[in-house]
C-alpha cells in the first residue's frame, strides 16, 4: 500500500519536492483556492502549522481551479496572495487537480485511501483536508467546512 513518502510534488517555484522530506511527520493536505468562501481557513492552516511544526506537524497546500475558477492566477500570484494576505509560511505546491483524468496522482492515492461521506472518492470542494500519521498513512477526512481548528484535537492526537 503506497504511503505519503511514495509521491512528489512540484512546488509553487516549480521545484520537484519528494514528500518523504515530510517522514515521521503528521502531515495535512488541503485543496486550497484564492478565492474561495472558506479561503480564510489560510489563517486557522497557518496557525496550526507555527503552533504545532515544532512537535513534527506540516500542513501542504495544493491549490487548484476546478471548483468554480477560484484560484485562477498562476504559481507567483498564489505565492503573493498567500503570503501578504494571510503571512502563509507552510509549504505550497503548484496549481494541480484534485478530480478527474488529470488527478494529480497523490489526489488519487488520498481520495481512495480516506473515502468521503457515503464512500465517495471524489473530492467536493476547496479547502478538503486529509490528515497523514507519521508512518504516512491516509487516516482520516474533512469537509471543506471543517475549520482547522476543530481538527486540532485529532491532529495533536496523532503527534
Amino acid at each position: 500500500m503506497p504511503t505519503l513518502y511514495d509521491f512528489s510534488a512540484s512546488d509553487l517555484s516549480g521545484a520537484e519536492v519528494p514528500l518523504d522530506r515530510f517522514r515521521s511527520q503528521v502531515v495535512l493536505v488541503v485543496n486550497t483556492a484564492s478565492q474561495c468562501g472558506f479561503t480564510q481557513q489560510y489563517a486557522g492552516l497557518e496557525r496550526l502549522h507555527e503552533d504545532l511544526s515544532a512537535r513534527g506537524f506540516a500542513v501542504l497546500g495544493f491549490p487548484c481551479n476546478q471548483f468554480g475558477g477560484q484560484e485562477p492566477g498562476e504559481a507567483a500570484e498564489i505565492a503573493a496572495f498567500c503570503t501578504t494576505k494571510f503571512d502563509v509560511r507552510f509549504p505550497m505546491f503548484a496549481k494541480i487537480e484534485v478530480n478527474g483524468a488529470n488527478a494529480h496522482p497523490l489526489y488519487r492515492w488520498l481520495k481512495s485511501a480516506a473515502k468521503g461521506l457515503l464512500g465517495s472518492e471524489a473530492i467536493k470542494w476547496n479547502f478538503t483536508k486529509f490528515l497523514v500519521d507519521r508512518d504516512g498513512r491516509a487516516v482520516a477526512r474533512y469537509a471543506p467546512n471543517a475549520t482547522p481548528e476543530a481538527i486540532r484535537p485529532d491532529i495533536e492526537q496523532l503527534l
